[in-house]
């Protein structure tokens, strides 16, 4: 169905609905996105054990996708009761363990995953900086299905707009019952913060200089690349919370992911520059 020319987003967000007996609903396919994400991600691990691009064997990435796993849905769903619904935990606690019914966080999500690592790292005795570059060369695919889940929900829906490929989310009718068609937000971000940035990861991932060979440094161009990315494409989407500084929770909190970046690769860049030049740079450096 069409209004004004635009579409009007009709999709199921269920891929399987069960019977109302049933202590569940369905199953979502925001859920598929998740199994999506890992699933892409176990298969990608291998590859990568196949090209030796990582010294891991099976059982540690099986062990490191579990860690992954726990602290994506852990950290996205707390980030998103912190970060977006706080009052849940005062007038329902209990809320903040339900996932199914929706509601996780990016930025909470990074910080789940980036414990994730610190914890898995320490049990197998690696190095988290070398995982964690490992871990971000995929992590825009799991960012990918999740943006698509988003679209297919109808939530998290971008600003009114009249360009060709807007389209009308039910769910977001304005005041008087009135069709608005919106930016699909949700799509822009995905290729944006999924795709492209997928390829610009593992492009880096595959071809690496001898300078980005030390470990954490394709880390820090992922929180750098999603962060810039994620404030670009914030901008088309309808504010789903009140702003903080005049600018989207979205924007706000990638301000912090993009210090981190920009700050650890000052941090790597500074490491190499004394071991490349030798431990006098230090030195050197101050009397300049």
């Amino acid at each position: 169905m069409k209004v004004n020319g635009h579409w009007v987003h009709d999709l199921n967000p269920y891929a399987i609905r069960f019977p109302n007996s049933w202590p569940l609903d369905g199953i979502r396919w925001y859920g598929i996105a998740y199994l999506l994400g890992f699933l892409s991600a176990y298969l990608i691990f291998h590859l990568y054990r196949l090209f030796r691009r990582v010294m891991l064997d099976k059982g540690q990435i099986d062990s490191l996708l579990t860690h992954l796993l726990i602290g994506a849905v852990a950290g996205g769903r707390l980030g998103y009761v912190l970060l977006y619904e706080v009052n849940v935990l005062v007038c329902d606690p209990l809320e903040t363990i339900h996932i199914w019914h929706g509601g996780m966080s990016s930025h909470g999500g990074f910080v789940g995953v980036a414990l994730a690592i610190y914890c898995f790292s320490r049990r197998y005795r690696l190095a988290p900086l070398a995982i964690a570059d490992a871990v971000v060369s995929v992590a825009p695919l799991g960012i990918f299905f999740g943006r698509v889940a988003n679209f297919i929900n109808g939530e998290l829906y971008g600003r009114a707009s009249n360009v060709l490929w807007a389209v009308v989310f039910p769910r977001a009718t304005s005041a008087g019952n009135h069709f608005i068609a919106r930016h699909p937000s949700q799509i822009y971000e995905a290729l944006a913060e999924g795709l492209l940035l997928f390829i610009y990861v593992q492009t880096i991932f595959w071809i690496r200089k001898t300078k980005e060979r030390f470990a954490g440094n394709l880390m820090s161009k992922f929180l750098i690349a999603y962060s810039l990315l994620r404030i670009f494409c914030e901008h088309f989407r309808e504010p789903d919370a009140p702003l903080i500084l005049g600018i989207t929770r979205g924007q706000f909190y990638s301000v912090f992911t993009l210090f981190c970046g920009c700050g650890l690769t000052y941090a790597l860049r500074r490491k190499w520059q004394v071991k490349t030049l030798g431990p006098g740079i230090e030195k050197l450096g101050k009397n300049v």
